[in-house]
């Protein structure tokens, strides 16, 4: 054989090699990133226009801005209650009330015993029925202050309308794991609702595997969600957070006091889920210039955003209903 045939067929030789490492390298590609994939959410059920109209009704004047223990906080729970029963939730322990007093601070920072009341439902998942998801959303916010109403549009009436959308969608997908629904009250006086649930849970504090808490999810200037709790569960950090990504707003980790951020990892119901051991993921936004003022109104809320940070969360919840077993 020549040096000239050694050559030809050498390179012939390298360049089949060549190929089949680019079909390998192509197809790696194809299941780390798929564009098609990346902007095809799974089948969204939920009525979009009915969600704002939901928001834009409990973040109006009528609730007085959904404080605790008041007229408005009532009547919120009143029509979350409403809602629940349209959607086709189950009733925990025969009520979708729970209710509880507490010694605390009113939105006056007076001493004083409040009664609140959480409203929840459930789905019975249809392989793991005694396991519970915990989605949550708190819906007071703080009334009325020297004659001005705090509608709290994104805080949190964003992550409560988000909630009938997800209930929703997981009535016409059984999920195999069974799903609480819980609207919480007094978050604004310090997580009452959710520590309450924890400490005297329905179900068993040891069946509680898991809490999608949603807090904020309206509006960002730079389109940016933040996904906080992942350090602390290898599972939600590792298989869970990277398969939820948007091509349509940018999905951040962090605020979880290991990126010199301010820790959200107790701020908002999460917490005391977090203090029990129970793993969970905080989805929402910075702090925005209408904060916990007046001017959190419907009006501010980037619609957009909105409704994908809601199938942001239906992935998520889908990736959990698989990942745990």
């Amino acid at each position: 054989m020549t040096k000239l045939k050694i050559f030809s067929v050498f390179t012939i030789l390298i360049a089949f090699l060549a190929f089949k490492n680019s079909e390998k390298i192509l197809e790696t590609f194809s299941t780390t990133y798929d564009p098609a994939k990346q902007d095809k959410a799974a089948p969204i059920l939920f009525d979009e226009n009915q969600q704002l109209e939901d928001l834009k009704y409990l973040s109006s004047d009528d609730f007085m801005g959904r404080a605790t223990g008041h007229k408005g906080g009532l009547k919120a729970r009143d029509f979350i209650v409403e809602k629940f029963q349209k959607l086709g939730l189950e009733k925990l322990n025969g009520s979708y009330i729970q209710s509880f007093d507490f010694k605390g601070k009113s939105h006056h920072d007076k001493p004083t015993e409040v009664t609140a009341h959480n409203v929840l439902g459930f789905i019975k998942g249809s392989k793991y029925p005694d396991q519970y998801i915990v989605l949550g959303a708190h819906y007071d916010h703080l009334g009325v202050k020297d004659g001005k109403i705090f509608n709290g549009a994104d805080d949190n009436a964003s992550g409560t309308c988000a909630l009938f959308s997800l209930a929703s969608y997981l009535k016409e997908n059984q999920p195999k794991h069974s799903v609480i629904f819980a609207a919480w009250d007094a978050e604004e006086l310090g997580l009452q609702g959710a520590k309450y649930f924890v400490e005297n849970s329905i179900v068993g504090q040891d069946n509680l595997i898991l809490n999608l808490n949603i807090d904020m999810i309206g509006r960002n200037a730079n389109n940016e969600l933040y996904i906080c709790g992942s350090r602390y569960h290898e599972e939600l950090k590792f298989d869970l957070v990277p398969a939820i990504q948007s091509n349509k707003i940018k999905l951040s980790t962090g605020h979880d006091g290991a990126d010199g951020k301010d820790d959200w990892t107790f701020a908002s119901d999460h917490g005391p889920f977090h203090k029990a051991g129970i793993p969970f993921l905080y989805f929402g936004v910075e702090d925005h210039p209408d904060y916990h003022r007046d001017t959190d109104e419907f009006s501010s809320i980037n619609q957009d955003f909105y409704i994908e940070a809601t199938k942001v969360l239906v992935r998520a919840f889908e990736k959990a209903d698989i990942m745990y077993k």
